[in-house]
This record gives structure tokens, C-alpha cells and sequence, in this order.
């Protein structure tokens, strides 16, 4: 298991960096990546629920993404990455990786808008470098991180997300006293 995430760990990160340097993710490493998921699955023994639990949540991200690419929000390949990551992901963790990758996307926007301001970074040529605002933000890298973050999270236990609720409804409980 451990050879697996780690195999799927570093495709991430080629990914990202991929999507850093030229603002595309390959089909054939998105496609590996979810791949790697169905051997996750298969060598851990996942049930069969647990395995339809988790394509169900990779085709709703399809699903949604395919409207974002759709709109031209997103590109093509991020919109496959997504329903990748999301498939890791699984109905348990999506809420954390949906969190963690619109973050980092938030963060990598608000980079590109500083870059924008800044004087000598336009300057030198405002369609090069890694996150020049004049290409686009690279969310290849949020959902790379998203994705490490779906490999790497524990797995769920069968009572997670009704600890999850609760957890949540003591929380705001907690702050509105």
C-alpha cells in the first residue's frame, strides 16, 4: 500500500509541476493516477461498498467539473484531475480535499494578483514565469495537493461522518454561547 501511495504521491507532484511549467496535465499521468486508485482499492481489500462509495464521488466531481470546464473556469485537464483527485477522495474525505484544494487555489490567484502589482515582475515579460497571470492559474497544483492529501488521510471509519456532523453542531453550539 505504501509503494502505491507513494507512486501516486509523486505522479501529484510531477502534475503539478507539469501544470506550473506549461499549463498542462497530461491525460495519460491523470489517467495513471486513477489507476493507481483501483489498485489501492483492490489490494486493500476495499468492500464493495466502500469502492462504489468512491466512484460515485469521482463521477459527481466529473460531473461538476465537466460543467466548470464547461463555463471555461476550468481547463480540460484540471476538470479530469478533479474527478481523479476526487475519486481518491472518497464521499469521507471530500469536504477536507475540497477545502484543501480551493485554498490553495485561492492562494495561487491571490499570488498571480500580487504578481500583477508588482512593477518588475510585469516588467521582464508578463506571459512568462510559473504563475504569470497572463497563463492562467495553475489549479493542477491545488488539486496535486488536494490529491496528496486524499492518499495520505487516514481511512474512514464506518461512523466518521456522523461523528463529522456532530463534531460540527458542538462547534457552532460552542460559538454561538
Amino acid at each position: 500500500m505504501f509503494l502505491i501511495n507513494a507512486l501516486a504521491s509523486a505522479l501529484l507532484l510531477t502534475l503539478a509541476l507539469s501544470d506550473l511549467r506549461r499549463r498542462r496535465l497530461p491525460n495519460a499521468s491523470v489517467a495513471a493516477f486513477a489507476a493507481l486508485y483501483l489498485a489501492h482499492a483492490w489490494l486493500g481489500a476495499e468492500n464493495s461498498t466502500g469502492f462504489e462509495h468512491h466512484l460515485a464521488t469521482g463521477a459527481l466531481a466529473l460531473v461538476l467539473s465537466a460543467l466548470l470546464f464547461r463555463f471555461g473556469w476550468l481547463g480540460g485537464g484540471d476538470a479530469k484531475l478533479f474527478a481523479a483527485v476526487f475519486l481518491w477522495s472518497g464521499p469521507a474525505h471530500a469536504s477536507t480535499v475540497f477545502f484543501i484544494v480551493s485554498f490553495l487555489g485561492l492562494l495561487l490567484a491571490l499570488a498571480q494578483l500580487a504578481l500583477r502589482r508588482v512593477p518588475s515582475a510585469a516588467a521582464i515579460d508578463p506571459d512568462r514565469g510559473w504563475l504569470a497571470p497572463a497563463r492562467g492559474v495553475p489549479y493542477g497544483v491545488a488539486l496535486a495537493a488536494g490529491g496528496i492529501a486524499a492518499i495520505w488521510l487516514p481511512p474512514a471509519i464506518g461512523h466518521a461522518p456522523v461523528l463529522g456532523h456532530a463534531a460540527w453542531s458542538l462547534l457552532i453550539h460552542a460559538r454561538l454561547t
